[in-house]
């Protein structure tokens, strides 16, 4: 090999140093690293994001066949339901409901037709959630769970032909019902500590004498494991005797058991914050299954945790942020239309602009939400697996979905605490937890994996170094470490001299499309793209391998880089669907409302970063002048709220893809949009009485102000209104036998009067 002075005299003490600042990378580690791909996220990272890349992605669409099943036997689902009933009495869906789900490939939406399946893209799959979720959590759950990481996912993506063609059929058709078995009680977000073990030896199956494995495991938390025929099954694979090789600790496995074999224990049922999908734990003693129960085969043996990354980077993208799209388009249609019929003081708690402002967030956060979800299936549909992305849909879906919950709970007020029938916002409150909790906690996701992995994944540079330090041949990782790195140094003075010139001119000569009105958005969007890798750069450079474990900066840095995803989302969506002008207000707040959290998390990282000169250096380059981000105007928080408190073209946007109930039901929800349209109907009328300074509709109607027919009008929507309005009550034996016999209720005025 030649002398390069590069290499060889500048190169290679930095090498040396990388080496020791660098900590050497664990195997689950690197297979989360490599599971999946990187996309809009690599962009973002480069610190100059090419918007016409972004803008030619083609939009998530549906084919007639998935149009027709939404319309068909989704629709038919939704009506079977009573959601009630499924969780106050039922504790399940009941049979009819299951047969139908069966009956209807629900569990096999993502199997390919050759195996029975309906062979729906990932788009499709997140449609038929958002609506089943804006009727049932539990019926939505029951069908997501098979169609994201599960047994029919991992046989479609590593199984072996003849696995498929033994199991896909009977999970496609509902014969055999899956569930997926990871967290233990004692590796939870640790899931690569489980002490589940799977010894290989040699065993009697099924009559024969033959190679397999003898497992034992304790798992929970597991959803549809009560009623689970097929359980895909995480463990540590050991090799004491040496069977089938030098190695003994051959890694984590991921094997099919059926639930009926001997030593296999289905455990009772799990209630996870009152929702009734079904879940619960499992157990195995020394349960024998042959080689060929591994996802496929012998040859996986170890590759578990990387097949189980692979399928969580598509399937953690779809299910949940479908799910939190879905409650905050629901929360939008319901709080606005709550608050245009609700009146206080004589006028419709709409218009108080302390209601204004959890309406503005809500319907701004509708709108955001399902423009990731629709830009991240696009993805998806293309083929990608963007593992970074799917963490920050995840992560800032769910969070986001519970900010808006609460907020429709306070605009609501008691009409969503009384618990009964009428009451449809308690059940989505209580379901909010569980989504914050699994597939990966949000504590743990927004701390370690959104930045963690990105920085790593997503970075132009950063995982070319990291394997040129891993390589085993010293001069073949020098050689490339010394090719990464200089581009790597190059990459990080573009950025300082771009992040410089656009943070010091407020991003005015950034670049952007032609974007109308909202071409400001773009530059400011290119500014703090280009401000983030700087910064991401220099906390590499300064902390190396310690910024692993500087957990709150990390968050920091990956709470703005999932901004910049959002808020990319939502200028995709304003474009795809024609730059609809009444759709502006929500566009301007959450575009005003992501970059002040941006610029806060900006200054955060700043007065934190421990190298106190580097910080001063960042800071004058990317922000000269503090913090000056103040979220969205009041006029523009009146203008959103206006969205979802009339019936409208951009209200029906905003809200597409739920549930709405036939022309024969008197549900809360069909009372609520009945109520809501007669309101607004009338609002003509209550015009003129208001500027009659009449408030006394005969009185009105016998002076012409109005007419009989508008008398009749204005009863009809205080009829319907009331009925909105109006909570459950129950007699004390219906809730509570022995109390109702020990503790009598009080005696009223009334009642003693009768």
């Amino acid at each position: 090999m030649s002398f390069s002075f590069r290499r060889d005299v500048l190169t290679r003490p930095i090498f040396a140093w990388a080496h020791k600042a660098l900590p050497a990378m664990s195997d689950t580690e690197r297979e989360a690293l490599e599971a999946g791909d990187v996309w809009w996220d690599a962009d973002l990272f480069t610190g100059n994001p090419d918007w016409s890349k972004l803008l030619a992605t083609a939009p998530a669409t549906l084919t007639e066949e998935e149009q027709a099943f939404l319309a068909g036997p989704v629709d038919e689902l939704c009506a079977m339901i009573d959601d009630w009933k499924v969780n106050w009495e039922w504790r399940d869906l009941p049979p009819d409901v299951w047969d139908f789900i069966k009956a209807k490939k629900f569990l096999g939406m993502i199997i390919p037709k050759e195996f029975g399946g309906l062979g729906f893209s990932p788009f499709a799959h997140s449609e038929v959630i958002r609506k089943l979720s804006s009727r049932s959590i539990t019926a939505a759950v029951s069908v997501m769970v098979p169609n994201s990481l599960g047994p029919g996912e991992l046989l479609m993506k590593f199984g072996t032909k003849e696995q498929q063609d033994k199991w896909l059929p009977g999970l496609a058709s509902g014969r055999e019902i899956p569930c997926f078995g990871l967290t233990s009680p004692d590796a939870g977000s640790d899931a690569a500590s489980m002490t589940d073990t799977g010894v290989i030896c040699k065993g009697v199956f099924e009559g024969q004498e033959m190679l397999g494995l003898r497992l034992n495991w304790h798992k929970r938390y597991i959803t549809l494991g009560p009623v689970a025929t097929l359980l895909g099954l995480a463990f540590k694979a050991r090799d004491p005797d040496h069977l089938i090789g030098s190695q003994e600790d051959l890694g984590i496995t991921v094997a099919l058991i059926p639930t009926d074999l001997p030593g296999v224990t289905i455990g009772q049922r799990h209630l996870p914050a009152m929702q009734v999908f079904q879940n619960g734990p499992n157990w195995g003693k020394d349960v024998f299954i042959p080689m060929d129960y591994i996802i496929g085969g012998q040859a996986r043996i170890g590759q578990g945790w990387k097949m189980l990354m692979s399928a969580l980077a598509a399937g953690r993208g779809i299910s949940l942020p479908s799910q939190s799209a879905s409650g905050a388009a629901y929360c939008a249609r319901t709080a606005g239309a709550y608050a245009r019929v609700r009146e206080q003081f004589k006028v419709p708690i709409g218009k108080f602009e302390g209601i204004e402002e959890p309406l503005a967030r809500i319907a701004g956060t509708a709108y955001q939400l399902d423009a990731a979800r629709r830009l991240t299936c696009a993805a998806l549909n293309q083929g990608k697996h963007p593992a970074v992305i799917s963490g920050i849909m995840k992560l800032h879906a769910t969070e986001r979905l519970r900010t808006v919950v609460d907020d429709g709970m306070d605009i609501h007020g008691g009409k969503a605490i009384i618990e009964g029938p009428q009451n449809y916002m308690g059940n989505l409150y209580r379901s909010v937890p569980v989504a914050i909790t699994v597939e990966g906690a949000n504590i743990l996701t927004r701390n370690l994996i959104v930045f963690g992995q990105g920085a790593t994944r997503a970075h132009p540079y950063l995982l070319q170094e990291i394997n040129a330090i891993g390589n085993p041949d010293k001069a073949a990782g020098l050689d490339a470490f010394d090719s990464a790195f200089w581009k790597h140094v190059g990459h990080a003075f573009a950025n300082l001299f771009r992040a410089w010139g656009r943070s010091w001119t407020g991003g005015l000569f950034a670049p952007a499309p032609d974007a109308g009105p909202v071409i400001g958005y773009y530059r400011q969007l290119s500014r703090y793209a280009s401000a983030f890798a700087l910064g991401a750069d220099m906390a590499l450079l300064t902390l190396g391998g310690a910024l692993k474990r500087k957990e709150m900066l990390s968050a920091r840095f990956g709470d703005i880089l999932s901004e910049l995803y959002l808020l990319s989302a939502a200028l995709k969506r304003w474009e795809d669907e024609g730059r609809q002008q009444a759709d502006l207000p929500a566009l301007r707040w959450v575009m005003a409302n992501g970059i002040r959290t941006m610029e806060l998390r900006f200054a955060e990282v700043l007065a934190n970063l421990p190298n106190r000169p580097i910080a001063w250096l960042l800071k004058f380059v990317v922000q000269p002048f503090g913090p000056r981000a103040l979220g969205p105007s009041d006029k523009v928080v009146h203008q959103c709220a206006q969205m979802i408190l009339s019936p409208s073209a951009e209200r029906d946007r905003l809200t597409a893809g739920l549930y709405h109930a036939g022309a024969n039901d008197d549900g809360p929800l069909a009372r609520l949009e009945h109520a809501f349209r007669l309101v607004v109907a009338n609002e003509p009328i209550e015009k003129r009485l208001r500027a009659a300074h009449i408030r006394d509709w005969q009185e009105a109607a016998s002076r012409s102000i109005i007419t009989a027919a508008d008398v009749e009008a204005l009863t009809a929507a205080k009829e319907a209104v009331a009925k909105v309005i109006e909570v459950d009550d129950f007699a004390p034996e219906a809730l509570s036998p022995i109390a109702s016999q020990h503790h009598p209720a009080p005696a009223t005025a009334e009642r003693a009067a009768n």
